[in-house]
């Protein structure tokens, strides 16, 4: 046998082994992603059965489905209606998305391409920012809300969600903006552009996709955001996530309800990520590589 056929024999073996190893990983990617879907599809299922359906043990997945779940949330059995609570989480989030993007584009502009004196430590100042548990400043915030007439008002929590999210937002633009060529900038002020005209109409564009990352991660933070709602607000400001937790009751838990608002609530992030993931991959993979 040749030299050359040993060679092929082995280069045929090792194709072969490299396709099986690939096969195999494909196979357990599948069974782990599947693993992390079932508790959301479980959720879908039971807002499709009755209450009595729902709460059997172990459940079934042969029961009959109904929407029922769905026309109590929406308030068709005389329930309070979800559109306030709702509209309240929408608000709250799109506002302090915005207040967020409008703040963090010029201090990353000032910490990655612009670079200030001991800009790393400027960054781990924002970093510490969120060593501090939630928790642990719920009371201050109460008080402030308190005596400022403030309590039950959707612009507390426009402010709480903006000063929550702002240093992460600064983190991930940083690195994003990072990869923005310096000499585009550099042309667009020899032609006189000023630094609001840089930041909307150069900087913006090269680096939208990073920009749409950090809104939407800040948009989905606000959105699940509960501590802070469930206690600054009441009958007029409260959000989605604290109009799920009156499904739970002393009555006991009203598990296909809690299941249908859990599956309504969730919709807007859902379609907010599939219409902006492919902006959202590449956001999140800008600065991967260097």
């Amino acid at each position: 046998m040749s030299a050359s056929t040993v060679t092929s024999a082995t280069a045929n073996a090792t194709t072969r082994k490299a396709r099986r190893r690939s096969a195999a990983l494909g196979v357990v990617a599948w069974v782990v992603g599947i693993g992390f879907c079932l508790p959301a599809l479980w959720m879908v299922l039971t807002s499709f059965h009755a209450e009595a359906d729902a709460a059997t043990n172990p459940p079934s997945l042969a029961a009959a489905l109904t929407l029922d779940g769905y026309r109590t949330f929406f308030g068709g059995g005389g329930g309070p209606t979800p559109w306030p609570p709702l509209v309240n989480s929408l608000a709250a989030s799109f506002f302090s998305t915005v207040l967020v993007l409008l703040l963090a584009l010029p201090a990353a502009y000032a910490l990655s391409i612009r670079r200030v004196r001991k800009w790393t430590d400027v960054m781990f100042f924002f970093l510490s920012t969120k060593m501090l548990p939630v928790v642990a400043g719920l009371l201050p915030v109460y008080l402030f809300a308190k005596n400022t007439g403030l309590l039950d008002n959707i612009w507390l929590l426009v402010l709480l969600y903006t000063s929550m999210n702002l240093p992460i937002a600064v983190w991930m633009m940083q690195s994003f903006l990072a990869d923005v060529p310096v000499s585009i900038i550099e042309a667009a002020q020899v032609d006189g552009a000023r630094l609001p005209t840089v930041l909307r109409r150069v900087v913006a564009p090269v680096a939208g996709p990073g920009i749409a990352a950090t809104a939407l991660i800040c948009f989905i933070f606000s959105w699940n955001e509960l501590l802070f709602a469930r206690v600054l607000t009441g009958v007029v400001a409260g959000t989605a996530p604290v109009h799920l937790t009156t499904f739970v009751t002393s009555q006991g838990l009203f598990l296909a309800q809690l299941c249908a608002a859990s599956v309504v609530v969730s919709l807007p992030v859902l379609v907010a990520g599939y219409a902006a993931q492919d902006k959202l991959v590449q956001g999140l993979s800008l600065g991967a590589v260097k």
